[in-house]
């Protein structure tokens, strides 16, 4: 098998011997802007109190399924969005200052775009003051037909921005961006009582159609956006995906788009492998697969006195990226595990995508009560079990522990900071783990969009671990470094089947108390 996504996957990867390809070092001067604007577009500012039933929810009222759900109003759209996508705090230190996202970002980069098609407009959610640009009119009497009650929300990606500090692997890093925004609106829509789904009839040529950002004279080449996806956030049970129908596009009022996009960088570094994968994985649409029948919703028990205290909206907006941890601290197994089983496919954000889990957990436990340090397979679906099984090291152990499948019983701290491009992280946490994912089969199954897929995938586990993390008072960080053959070789596979994709850990955060912390935003202060 030769594919355009799996050849850049075999020349993004990380080795011992040489890193993928970048530009070696950061050019300060053409650092791209974190904020995109568009210039000339009405502005509609969101409302600034919380949403009052927002700050209500506790942390695990976001996994159940009977909280009533909020009228779509300037305010519960406003409160979605300031949830998932909005500025969680300003960081500064000796004169420098940048912005966080509530959304977690590779090398806080956010190269991930929103934009919302509500109330017959077509905008673009503008982070930075939180505040809606009008780009595009829809006809009042088409979306009255359809969108009273609803909302569709669209994910676009600019790779500039992470190809600008890590060259060719940038890609990777902004699908991994996107499962985590997928995630974070997912989330953000549980608060409000919603559901969000993907709707997979809709391409990358009709999304970037609908969201305007097909408009060549609208953007710097450069600094074009690549369609990601299109939701739609309703309340109640029933799916209205047989309600938005594609038709839609031709109500959109072709004279009536609004705004220029500003320039991000003076200088760019042209990446064509970025560009031909990109090309190579653009979503063809599919006709929608029958749901399966999902379990019922798990709605955990809290570990630990600090979850169970814990609202949903001050965890969500709290989160971290965490830059150390403490090696002496250890977590307790029911917290532990109790993490572990929020992967798992039965609510929030699992229901946004649908279809079986294709990514597996291959843990490197360090420091958890009650559990003996070593390597531990963590299967989301029991039925790939066997599969995986037989593509690793004969000499694996696969004893049962809890919901976990001991594979080498040994000290692990050496071998998964080797592993994750020599980081003294991910040894001094409670654990860290890779993302395995069913990688082959995948593609040949269904094409080379379905590379993207997969990075969604581990960015939405990554998602649920950052929230459970910060729901236990510890913290966690994705780790897009590693050495990736490396990886597979530990564990004993060879060819394609399967691939490692995306690193994780977490632990007890050592806090840099030289850094100074803001609100996201001003009016926030008081």
């Amino acid at each position: 098998m030769s594919t355009p996504a799996l050849r850049y996957h075999e020349a993004s990867k990380h080795h011992f011997q040489r890193f993928a390809r970048s530009a070696g070092y950061l050019d300060w001067k053409t650092q791209p802007n974190p904020f995109r604007r568009y210039a000339g577009a009405p502005l509609l500012e969101l409302p600034r109190t919380a949403l009052a039933r927002a700050t209500a929810v506790p942390y695990d009222g976001l996994y159940q399924s009977s909280l009533a759900s909020a009228d779509v109003t300037v305010e519960s759209v406003g409160e979605l969005l300031r949830c998932s996508m909005g500025l969680s705090a300003w960081k500064s230190i000796h004169g420098s200052r940048w912005a966080l996202r509530v959304n977690p970002s590779s090398g806080n980069l956010h190269p991930t775009e929103a934009y919302v098609v509500w109330d017959a407009r077509v905008f673009h959610y503008a982070a930075d003051v939180h505040g809606l640009e009008q780009r595009g009119v829809i006809t009042s009497p088409a979306w009255n037909e359809w969108g009273a009650g609803a909302v569709l929300v669209g994910l676009t990606s600019i790779h500039w921005r992470e190809a600008w500090k890590y060259g060719e692997r940038a890609y990777r890093y902004c699908q991994h961006d996107l499962g985590h925004a997928i995630g974070a609106l997912r989330v953000a829509a549980a608060l409000l009582g919603w559901r969000l789904e993907l709707l997979p009839q809709w391409s990358d040529a009709n999304v970037a159609a609908l969201l305007g950002i097909d408009r060549d004279d609208d953007f710097a080449e450069a600094e074009r956006e690549t369609p990601g996806c299109l939701a739609v956030v309703f309340a109640g049970e029933t799916t209205p995906l047989g309600r938005i129908p594609m038709d839609l596009l031709s109500a959109v009022d072709a004279g009536g788009w609004q705004g220029t996009a500003n320039r991000l960088s003076s200088g760019h570094v042209e990446w064509s492998a970025i560009d031909d994968v990109s090309r190579a994985a653009a979503y063809p649409g599919v006709a929608p697969i029958a749901a399966e029948p999902r379990p019922p919703m798990d709605r955990g028990v809290a570990a630990e006195a600090a979850r169970g205290a814990a609202g949903a909206r001050e965890v969500i907006l709290r989160r971290r990226s965490a830059v150390a941890f403490d090696p002496r601290v250890g977590l307790r197994l029911e917290t532990f595990l109790a993490m572990l089983r929020r992967v798992r496919p039965g609510a929030p954000p699992w229901d946004a995508a649908g279809g079986r889990p294709a990514v597996h957990l291959i843990l490197f436990v360090h420091r958890v009560d009650g559990l003996v340090p070593g390597i531990y397979a963590f299967v989301r679906d029991s039925s790939a079990e066997a599969e995986l099984r037989a593509a690793m090291r004969p000499e694996f152990l696969w004893e049962p522990i809890a919901d976990l499948r001991l594979l080498v019983p040994t000290d692990v701290t050496w071998v998964a900071n080797r592993l994750s491009c020599d980081q003294d992280i991910a040894g001094e946490g409670f654990f860290s783990l890779g993302m395995l994912a069913r990688f082959e089969a995948t593609l040949t199954e269904q094409g080379d969009w379905a590379y993207r897929r997969l990075f969604w995938e581990c960015g939405l586990i990554g998602q649920v671990l950052y929230l459970e993390a910060e729901a236990a008072g510890v913290r966690a960080t994705g780790i897009g470094c590693f050495y990736d053959d490396a990886v597979h070789e530990t564990l004993g596979l060879t060819g394609h089947a399967w691939q490692s994709l995306y690193h994780f850990c977490v632990g007890e955060p050592i806090e840099d108390t030289r850094l100074e912390t803001a609100p996201g935003y001003d009016w926030e202060l008081s």
